[in-house]
This record gives structure tokens, sequence and C-alpha cells, in this order.
């Protein structure tokens, strides 16, 4: 079954799914391990993790190169950051057949101006509704594989307010929108305010620490309805805390013995990458 129907019939179901943020093929793959059905590809954490900001610097190539790596390293489906197309229509629908050929099984458009920033950043700028609903309109009429899923994003409601981003995500949906994303919502009554305006298509839902939007837990999500609930940066952050921490210590004292219990094993950390499959594969085809 492609990708792309996998995440299809599991919005279908209307469950809760939680979704970790990932940036590359390994954290992707840790993402799987832990028994997750679908991996969220972060833009900004893969911005991030080229050593710069979420505002939009990367090209196509890069984001896609680096989301063809985390495809080809897990069996579950990819949601990818299609940022704001890139440009004009014309551009969204170039850049289209190249995220398509990635293998991921679906992408959020947003109505940030480009360069566009992280969307819990302040000082954001958004083009007219009318400008995403073509873009939509074009992608879903040109997008190679029918059951690509197109979720819309808007990042309206720190501009606009609340009404403003739910009537621009009802045009979104309109032009042919298979998720809706209403980005930074700031409080519970503006996530119940969305979860009723919605409740009939699937929704998604940006939740991490330090963030503009609440943190509930799985049961508040499902009683809200949302069926989508990603969580882009925590792993990063994680990562680099550790790395900080384990980079200070060996200049400081050579070695990291005072933080073994907080890294993977040599083992855990082959299982990670697959090694044990290519080690057998290598023996089976070897003279």
């Amino acid at each position: 079954m492609r990708a792309t129907t996998k995440l299809r019939k599991l919005l279908e179901t209307s469950k809760t799914f939680l979704v970790p943020g990932a940036y590359d093929g390994m954290s992707a793959r840790i993402v799987q391990a832990a028994g997750a059905e679908i991996v969220y590809a972060t833009g900004g954490g893969i911005a991030r993790s080229t050593g710069i900001p979420d505002m939009g610097m990367l090209n196509p190539f890069q984001i896609e190169d680096r989301l063809t790596q985390m495809v080809d390293a897990v069996e579950i489906p990819v949601i990818g950051d299609f940022d704001t197309g890139y440009g004009n229509v014309l551009n969204a629908l170039h850049e289209l057949k190249r995220f398509e050929r990635t293998g991921i099984a679906g992408f959020h458009i947003e109505d940030q101006t480009f360069p566009k920033r992280c969307g819990h950043l302040d000082n954001k700028t958004v083009v007219p509704v009318e400008e995403l609903v073509a873009k939509i309109r074009a992608i879903k009429d040109n997008q190679l594989d029918p059951d690509f899923v197109v979720i819309a994003r808007t990042d309206s409601l720190a501009i606009e307010g609340v009404n403003s981003a739910i009537e621009r995500m009802h045009k979104y949906m309109e032009a042919g929108a298979d998720v809706a994303f209403v980005e930074a919502p700031t409080s519970l009554e503006e996530l119940k305010k969305i979860s009723e305006e919605f409740k009939d298509v699937p929704l998604l839902y940006n939740m991490f620490w330090s963030g503009k939007s609440p943190v509930l837990e799985k049961k508040a999500l499902e009683e809200l309805g949302f069926n989508l609930m990603i969580a882009p940066g925590d792993l990063q952050r994680a990562a680099m805390h550790t790395m900080k921490l384990m980079a200070e210590e060996i200049l400081k004292v050579g070695h990291t013995e005072k933080y073994m219990n907080m890294m993977a094993s040599f083992q855990d950390r082959e299982e990670a990458v697959n090694t044990p499959h290519y080690m057998q594969l290598d023996d089976k085809y070897s003279d």
C-alpha cells in the first residue's frame, strides 16, 4: 500500500494520532521504533539541523533531499512541510512534482508571505486569502497521486484573530484541502471554537513546550476532535540539550562517563540505523 493511501486510511478512522517531529533519517527511524504510526518531517527542524533558523532560507532542493532520506528510512507515512509553495501558483506546481517524488504521504501549505517564519514567532504576515485558495486548487488539480494528502495551514490567527482564521480555513477547505490546520491558537476557548467549526473534516494541531498554544494530553485532544497532533521540535530540542552537555563535558573532563545513562548504547545506536539488516545483506551477497 502506498504511503499516501496509508495516511488516508488512518485519517478515515477519525482517531487521534500523536505525531512526533523528525528532521533526518535517524530521527525518523527513532520515531518509528517508538511506535508512531506517522512521522512529521518538521521544516523548522530540518532548517535548524543545518545551523540556520526557520525563516524560509533553505531552498526546496535541500528540503526534498532530506525528505527522500526520511522516507527511505521508514515504513510509516511521512508528512512534509511545503512552506508557502515557494512562490506563485506556477512555482508551487513545479515543486509539487518534486515533493511527490520524495515519497511523502502529504504536506501542509500555508498562507504566510514568502519567506515565511516559524508559526510561533512574532511579526508574521499573511497573503490575501485568494492566493492560497488558488495554490490549493492548482495542487489538487495536478497532484499525480489522487491519495496525496494536502493540509491547509493558516497563520492568520495571530494577525487577524480566530474568526478570520476560521473564515480563511473554510475557503481553503472549499478549495479542496484534505486537512485543516489553524496555526498557534492561544487558548482552550479558541481550540474549542476551531474544533466546532471543523468537526466534519480532519484537524491538525501543532503543540510543543514554550509555544503559543496550550499543551494538552491525548484524551483532551480526542475530546476536541483533533486527528493529528504534531510535536515538531521536542526531539531536536532534547538532542540539542544533550549534545551541549556532552560537548562541554568532553572539553572539561575528556570523557562523558558522567552522562553514560543519557547515551544510547553502541548496540542501540547500530539498531537505530538498521545495521544488522545491512550486515545480513552484505553477508548474503558476498562472494
